[in-house]
């Protein structure tokens, strides 16, 4: 007879990393409603929903907005494999982990990929790319918005506009802008974007947030070969999100109750108000980390508000700090990738986990670990000047 594994008993953990982050009690809730079918008329009025509420996050009007059944991962491949075929050209910027990913998905599709690249932690300007577009000519530019390996916060007004004078469509993965950060997709230009369930938006990790322009959508229908990808063909998905319904996948009813929910938080709280909070509480941190000589690995004025990349401080135990951490406070955090690993830790104040107790709460742990391990500081200071930028 087979063992019968342990009952679930998960810890209770602050989640302070890179995603996935804290879980609204209302979206926990929401998964546990009743499962209906995939064409069940309520599912389809929870689709509607869905989708309209989307567009208001992504501040568009595109109508091939949905959220692909899979992780943000499989927002990024579907973007790429249904703009892209074989021996297309695409520039794709590299500044870290989640710009090579594009980057290695593109040649995976065939795509002749040319790269970009800045050092980690830098963004890029329109200068970074002029001799690449005019060299590689491409059919689709990729570029990470919110590079979570190194917390920097790319700007894309500009590049957006240089893109679409080329001639070419703008690809942005916004996984862990989205629900942190203005995202402007018609205001900015951009073709495609994707994003995931699990950062700002507080909800679990399964589904991936996309919208396509009405010209994106256009060179897709136009494709000399059919897409890549059966699953995530957005010809076809079309017919499953737009008014046809037609039967595409069984999708995941209880994880779309959690988005719905998730989405239906955001809009309550309001869109500027919800990105004050993060930026207020990055803020804070960002004070109480100073105080305790902790520098920010990003670019100065490109730094996000919803992942902090922070410098590890010399002689301070990377792997021992975040063990203590979860282990003695349940506080989990990121440690770096890459170029960044064992130099940068990864601090996560996304969605629900953006609040000032989180913050205080890290604050106060971390000065206990730095001090047992011999890093040297006004103890109390962090909490200090965090609450110091409260106040005001």
């Amino acid at each position: 007879m087979s063992r019968i594994a342990p009952p679930l008993n998960p810890p209770v953990r602050i989640l302070m990393g890179p995603g996935p982050s804290d879980i609204h009690p209302r979206v926990l809730a929401a998964m546990a409603k009743g499962t209906v079918g995939h064409l069940d008329p309520y599912y389809l009025q929870i689709m509607d929903g869905l989708q309209e509420m989307l567009r208001g996050l992504f501040r568009t009007k595109n109508p091939m907005t949905f959220a692909v059944s899979a992780t943000g991962s499989a927002g990024m491949e579907a973007a790429v494999v249904n703009l892209v075929e074989p021996a297309d050209s695409m520039l794709v910027c590299v500044n870290g982990v989640f710009g090579a990913r594009m980057a290695d998905v593109a040649v995976r599709a065939g795509a002749e990929v040319m790269q970009v690249a800045r050092p980690w932690g830098e963004v890029f300007t329109p200068d970074d790319l002029q001799d690449a577009l005019a060299k590689a000519k491409p059919k689709v530019v990729g570029i990470v918005m919110a590079e979570t390996s190194t917390g920097a916060w790319q700007p894309l007004e500009e590049i957006s506009q240089l893109v679409r004078d080329s001639g070419a469509m703008l690809l942005v993965d916004a996984v862990t802008s989205l629900g942190g950060v203005p995202v402007e997709v018609d205001e900015w230009g951009i073709d495609a974007i994707y994003s995931g369930s699990q950062k700002c938006l507080s909800c679990p990790p399964g589904l991936a947030p996309v919208s396509f322009s009405p010209r994106a959508v256009e060179a897709v229908m136009n494709r000399k070969r059919k897409v890549q990808s059966w699953y995530l063909d957005i010809t076809m998905l079309a017919n499953y999100w737009g008014t046809d319904r037609v039967y595409h996948h069984t999708a995941p009813i209880n994880m779309s109750y959690a988005l719905y929910e998730a989405l239906r938080l955001v809009h309550e709280e309001g869109l500027e108000a919800c990105f004050a909070r993060h930026m207020l509480n990055h803020r804070a941190l960002r004070a109480g980390l100073a105080a305790l000589g902790i520098e920010y690995a990003a670019q100065e004025g490109h730094q996000l508000p919803m992942l902090n990349a922070v410098r590890i401080p010399a002689g301070v135990n990377d792997a021992k700090a975040r063990k203590a951490l979860l282990e003695r406070f349940g506080i989990e955090i990121g440690g770096g990738l890459g170029d960044f690993k064992g130099k940068v830790w990864r601090i996560g104040l996304m969605g629900h986990a953006s609040r000032a107790t989180n913050v205080l709460v890290f604050l106060a742990a971390l000065e206990s670990l730095l001090a047992e391990q011999g890093h040297k500081f006004d103890h109390g200071a962090s909490i200090a000047a965090a609450n110091e930028v409260y106040a005001k």
